[in-house]
């Protein structure tokens, strides 16, 4: 950016763009950017002036996705009970895994190094404050190691949105949850 103020209603828009970017992806990966254009009720000019090609869009979301996340795990933490916060927190990693699905190519082609390891310790920071608050509360088995938890959940962007996405990545996720609790 040049330093310069952003409007505001360039701010919406772009804001809109990619709300409506990141509903439409997690339906269909492919769906074209004058589609996007189009239900974000912008021009084409506009998306492209904000987004100039997919992959630009695509890593926006990816970006905005993962800074949500990261940011939600202390929000939870400070309103929820840590099992309660874990699950919630799991469940929102699932909703953008069903966007992740169909742009997951768009994102491992366009996606460099360092907006790698910075995606990945976002991620990781969220799950170590999820984990260490369900170990403290004497809740959580304190031997589950924050890397080995993002690869255990991986499977979240890898199921099709389109063949009941949402109650399968449930169903696991009970599974996952009850693998983490701690047993007498």
């Amino acid at each position: 950016m040049t330093g310069k103020p952003v409007r505001s209603d360039a701010r919406e828009n772009r804001r809109r763009i990619l709300e409506v970017a990141r509903e439409a992806l997690s339906r269909a990966g492919d769906t074209s950017l004058n589609e996007i254009a189009k239900r974000a009720e912008v021009g084409p000019g506009t998306l492209y002036r904000h987004f100039p090609t997919r992959e630009s869009l695509v890593l926006a979301i990816y970006r905005h996705e993962l800074e949500e996340l990261a940011a939600l795990a202390p929000a939870l933490l400070e309103t929820q009970p840590p099992l309660t916060a874990l699950r919630g927190w799991l469940d929102r990693v699932a909703r953008y895994g069903q966007v992740k699905y169909g742009v997951a190519e768009v994102i491992h082609a366009a996606t460099t190094a360092s907006l790698e390891d910075e995606a990945y310790a976002l991620v990781i920071g969220a799950i170590k404050q999820l984990l260490t608050a369900g170990a403290d509360a004497g809740l959580l088995r304190p031997d589950v190691d924050p890397d080995d938890f993002l690869l255990l959940i991986s499977f979240l962007w890898r199921i099709d949105p389109a063949t009941g996405g949402e109650a399968r990545a449930a169903r696991m996720l009970d599974l996952v949850m009850e693998g983490l609790l701690l047993r007498d």
